[in-house]
């Protein structure tokens, strides 16, 4: 298991980890990352989780393969169901998933006592990262880094967060772009606000013809597009 066999995204998650930890990864294709980390000695142990059978299946035969099963446990469960509180667990990742769905696995671990506050999260949403740090935000929750990358022609965030004992209010700028990722706007991210500006134009252009008027509608996205053209200026 080498750097060949892990995605960019999903090397750039694995940096985020810190030395040491017990790592779940909840949705975890093949249990890449937890091997990968284990086999860098990065981490002490990990669990890999997977609600689908085949994903499930493809998991433990890569852990039993590699000889890793006194280290990774590949569980069979829904989300944060697959943990338990003697699991001691340091880091969450939950990456490839868009991120209301990683939102409501996090909400779903919190309202079952899965999800302790203790542990760092870890999460690459593939779309809607706004949610996400909309979530984040009303739970207390610190974004302590981010970063944005492209792979195979695909623009991916990650977002890192502790739970804080303060509230940590974002503004509705930082919940769209990204509260580290505004401080310091690459090339790509760049790249990801046109391309989405040029969307919401074009639903703009689709509201103003459309018979019935949908003022509310048309002022949220121009409101969007305006926001992007600050950041971008």
């Amino acid at each position: 298991m080498d750097h060949q066999q892990l995605s960019m995204r999903l090397k750039k998650v694995a940096d985020f980890v810190p030395k040491g930890a017990k790592l779940a990864d909840i949705g975890s294709d093949h249990a890449y990352l937890p091997a990968y980390l284990v086999i860098n000695q990065q981490i002490l142990s990990g669990i890999a989780g997977e609600v689908v059978k085949g994903p499930f299946e493809s998991a433990k035969s890569l852990v039993n393969e590699l000889d890793l099963s006194s280290v990774i446990d590949v569980r069979l469960g829904d989300g944060l169901d697959v943990l338990e509180a003697s699991d001691c667990v340091s880091v969450i990742t939950i990456c490839g998933m868009g991120g209301t769905l990683i939102r409501d696995i996090l909400e779903r671990g919190k309202q079952n006592n899965k999800l302790t506050g203790h542990e760092r999260l870890i999460l690459q949403p593939n779309i809607g990262s706004q949610v996400l740090r909309s979530w984040l935000s009303k739970e207390s929750y610190v974004i302590i880094d981010e970063l944005i990358i492209k792979e195979n022609g695909k623009i991916y965030e990650i977002i890192v967060a502790d739970k804080s004992s303060e509230s940590s209010e974002l503004s509705k700028k930082e919940q769209m772009f990204g509260p580290v990722l505004l401080q310091d706007p690459t090339d790509i991210f760049k790249e990801k606000w046109l391309q989405e500006k040029d969307q919401f134009s074009n639903i703009l252009k689709q509201l103003e013809q459309s018979r019935e008027t949908q003022d509310k509608k048309i002022k949220e996205v121009t409101d969007k597009i305006t926001l992007i053209e600050e950041v971008l200026s």
